[in-house]
This record gives structure tokens, sequence and C-alpha cells, in this order.
């Protein structure tokens, strides 16, 4: 009976540890380009772990979280106000890495040139007051979160009163769409996104320009589940957090973009808890 009992563990154990391990990613981009990205790093991550790896898109910032929650995905790329709920909402789940300019990240504000609107300004002029804007996603940290934040901060009133008309576009890469066509005047998005289009062309800055950057705070992070080790063996979390930290190739990095990644701790998003609650994002 004790070794039936004993191979009938080991069989479990050798099951549990066969499982696909999933992660998911919040769609801040157009999904070609996320596809394109997170299968790469799926690859890698099998590569590295001995796990099996796979990409799972979702199409929106709230389907990431709810995969998270409903441990249909064990990892996962979020930004700082989505990795918060997560883990709100999943007790035991950590931030293990963060990209090197996630620990200072920031929001750009860009306007479109027929605005007349000057760029590289040391503080929103009072000029935006009256036009149009958009927000990236409304759970967006660089897109929403923060740059709602720095509004209030610098007008004091809420966003629909400082404009005449307020978007929400879904992701940063449509909202540089959006005002580089002139649909808004002006919209806040991920400063990497805005670079990484500059460098590859992708954006017209004779139609577009950065007019104000925000203060820097924490924004992306790798989040996974505090049950991994239990399901797919001891020290899963370990060899994960290790695979992420160790990742040098440039084609990876430069997909996200990062110049590589770092460790990040639950702790190093308690400004981001802070604003969420004062706005009411998070309770």
């Amino acid at each position: 009976m004790r070794r039936l009992v004993a191979l009938s563990l080991i069989m479990l154990s050798t099951s549990a540890l066969a499982d696909t391990f999933r992660f998911t990613a919040i769609p801040d981009e157009d999904e070609a380009r996320l596809v394109e990205r997170f299968d790469k790093v799926a690859d890698y991550l099998s590569e590295k772990t001995g796990l099996d790896v796979e990409y799972v898109p979702v199409k929106s910032y709230a389907a990431a979280v709810s995969a998270f929650r409903n441990d249909q995905v064990q990892l996962a790329w979020f930004g700082g106000l989505t990795g918060v709920q997560a883990r709100q909402i999943v007790p035991g789940s950590k931030a293990i890495a963060q990209g090197k300019e996630d620990a200072e990240f920031k929001t750009y504000f860009i306007a479109n040139a027929d605005t007349g609107l000057k760029a590289d300004q040391s503080e929103l002029p009072d000029d935006i007051r009256g036009k149009t804007f958009t927000f990236g996603a409304k759970t967006s940290t660089s897109g929403r979160l923060m740059p709602d934040y720095y509004l209030r901060e610098r007008f004091d009133e809420a966003p629909d009163k400082v404009f005449s008309h307020v978007g929400y576009s879904g992701d940063h890469t449509r909202t540089m769409a959006l005002v580089e066509s002139g649909a808004f005047d002006i919209g806040a998005l991920n400063y990497t996104v805005w670079d990484a289009a500059v460098a590859d062309g992708r954006v017209d800055t004779d139609k577009v320009h950065v007019i104000w950057s925000t203060p820097t705070y924490p924004d992306y992070q790798w989040t996974i589940r505090g049950d991994v080790d239990d399901h797919y063996g001891a020290d899963t979390t370990q060899h994960v957090q290790k695979a992420l930290l160790d990742m040098t190739d440039p084609d990876l990095l430069s997909s996200f973009p990062r110049e590589g990644f770092i460790p990040a701790s639950n702790e190093d998003y308690a400004p981001i808890e802070k604003v969420g609650k004062e706005l009411g994002l998070l309770r």
C-alpha cells in the first residue's frame, strides 16, 4: 500500500510539473507586435527554466488581471497599476522583476503641431485648457493613472474640467496615432513607446511632438502567482526570476524595449497604490 501511495504521489508530481506554464501581458501596443515579442520570450523562458511556456494574448488590461486571478496564467507583464490590482486579488503574488527603466518611468504629453503648443516645456502650459485630450487604457499606469494625477496636481481640477473632451484610446500606439492625425489635440503615453516609434520612423514628428514629461515613478513589472512552486515544483519562482534577470539578448530586450531587467518587490509599487487609492482606482 505504501509503495502504491508513493507511486501515485510521484505520478501526480510529474503530471503537475508537465503542465504548461502560461503568461500574459497588458495589451499596451498593437496585437501583432505583442505576439511577435512575447512568443520569443516564451521560447526563451522554456529554454532557461525547462518549463513548457506559452504566451496567452488578451484583449484588454482588465482581461490580463482576470486571467491572472483565474489562474489561466501564472506570470504577467503588468503595468504598475494592473500589477497592484492583481496582487491584491491573488494574495501571495509577487513582483519579481522590472525593466531597468521601470524604476524611474515617465509619461510624455504629446500635442498635434496645429495646436501651436511648444515642445519640451518645463510644466504643462495653461493653454492646454479647452483642447481635446486622450488617455490610453483606463487602467494604464503611464497612459491614465499618472497623467491624471499630474493634471490634477497642476490645475487642481479633474481632466474633464480642464479639457473640452476627454477620451480613452485603449493603448499607447493608438494614442500616438490619434494625436498625430489631429483626432485629439493632446495625449499622454508611455515614453518608451514614443521613443521607439521615433527611432523606427513610425511617427511623423513634424505633425506631433512632446510638450511635457512627467516626474518619474515606478511602472511595469513581472508578477508571478504565489502558488507556482506548489504546482510546478520547488524553486519555480526563483528559476523564472533568474531567467528574466539573465535576459541579455538584444533582440528580446529591444522588443520591450528595455536595457535589461532588475529585481523588483511589491513594496516598490507603494507609490502607485497610494495614487490609485486617491483616484478611486484601487480599494
